[in-house]
């Protein structure tokens, strides 16, 4: 298995409205809602791209990581990249190599997820998990099915907006165990992350995730939906 993008996660104010949007323009519909994730003062919603994933989440207490990550972006918007690693034995020794901390762990028989300090690897929350079998992912569920007749079926890229975006394509390819292009990394053959310039004035986030869809009609357009411009290629 090579590494992945699996999952993005947005963060809203308002939980159903967004949701809502986001199944209306990528044609799909939420396949889970993770009760867990109560232990972070959240609620959220899941949507299947193909077998990727796309996650809402909201606060439900106050003082949450995701409500600052609100208060500091200014609004909704993109807030985590779930990786999907090979060999999370291996992941996690790189990273602490690299002297990056981890602000939580979990080892399941199924999964094991670590995160990542954001102010180690700046520019969103990013999380590296191993999924056994492979082609399983338990935070959507066990009852997604992958369904390429939506608009779209891959999420392929993820924009990161930044003042300094030439510094982390390599922290962010290093803590990947990958090689940089510039500001662009190449996760796999269909996937990548970018970083870019800011251009609408927000602060340091996910501004941009790019979906592959199979419909000619809906490549080269894009729409705008909890605070990130969705493009389909």
């Amino acid at each position: 298995m090579t590494l992945r993008i699996r999952q993005i996660a947005f963060v809203a104010t308002d939980l159903e409205p967004v949701v809502d949007e986001l199944c209306q323009i990528l044609g799909t519909n939420v396949c889970f809602r993770d009760p867990g994730i109560a232990e972070f003062g959240l609620h959220n919603a899941l949507m299947p791209i193909g077998d990727t994933f796309l996650e809402v989440v909201s606060p439900i207490t106050e003082n949450t990581t995701a409500g600052r990550y609100l208060e500091r972006r200014g609004g909704d918007g993109g807030y985590m990249v779930l990786f999907q690693v090979p060999d999370q034995t291996e992941a996690r020794a790189r990273i602490a190599r690299q002297g990056l901390r981890v602000v939580w762990q979990a080892d399941h028989g199924d999964i094991t997820g670590t995160h990542i300090h954001p102010a180690d690897v700046p520019g969103a929350i990013v999380s590296l998990d191993q999924s056994i079998p492979p082609e399983s992912w338990r935070w959507a569920g066990s009852d997604w099915s992958a369904d390429t007749s939506t608009a779209a079926d891959l999420i392929a890229g993820v924009l990161i907006q930044s003042h300094r975006p030439d510094e982390l394509a390599p922290i962010w390819s290093k803590m990947l165990g990958l090689e940089p292009s510039g500001r662009r990394i190449e996760v796999n053959a269909d996937q990548y992350i970018e970083f870019v310039d800011i251009t609408d004035g927000r602060p340091e986030g996910i501004s941009t995730m790019d979906v592959r869809s199979s419909d000619a009609d809906r490549r080269g357009t894009s729409s705008v939906a909890g605070g990130v411009t969705i493009r389909f290629v």
